[in-house]
């Protein structure tokens, strides 16, 4: 039998409260990673490698301009854009890391009632962000320090998530 915690869900303390645990290292981990960062690169690889990877992700996005290709999509200004401010978003939750539903359930709601995101895009682009930190932290990026980072994006997908519910 495989046990891996790649497979399993962040552990919640209570039902109702929806709150997960996490370890001071599980912390620090996520913290120095976010610390790290150089947002406006790693937003834009990531947000870009979605649109390229899933070209249906795409339709969200027509009001950003040329998206026609690979290369559109990696130089237009609006996706690096966005990917930055998806990822001071997601440094919201790293300073929240005990209350991340509650500090994206303004954003839950904008992106199911007025922007109409389907919610298995947020897990598409986590998938691409991990690939793209994966790919800037190479070794250093141990299946420990995976698993912590896919709990911590595992948490936000469901809280962005909350309001389709």
């Amino acid at each position: 039998m495989r046990h891996s915690a790649f497979f399993l869900k962040p552990e919640v303390k209570d039902k109702n409260a929806a709150m997960v645990e996490w370890t001071e290292q599980e912390r620090s981990i996520i913290t120095n990673i976010f610390g790290n960062l150089d947002y406006e690169d790693v937003g834009s690889k990531a947000l870009s490698r979605c649109l390229i990877v899933y070209p249906w992700t795409q339709r969200y996005f027509a009001s950003f301009g040329n998206l026609y290709n690979a290369e559109a999509i990696k130089t237009n200004p609006n996706i690096a854009a966005h990917g930055t401010k998806v990822l001071h978003g997601l440094d919201r939750a790293v300073k929240n890391m005990d209350n991340i539903k509650a500090t994206y359930a303004e954003l839950s709601v904008l992106h199911s009632e007025k922007l109409h995101v389907d919610p298995d895009n947020f897990k598409l682009l986590a998938d691409c962000l991990t690939i793209v930190i994966a790919a800037k932290l190479g070794s250093a990026f141990s299946p420990e320090i995976q698993a912590t980072f896919q709990k911590f994006l595992a948490v936000v997908v469901s809280a962005l998530g909350r309001q389709y519910h």
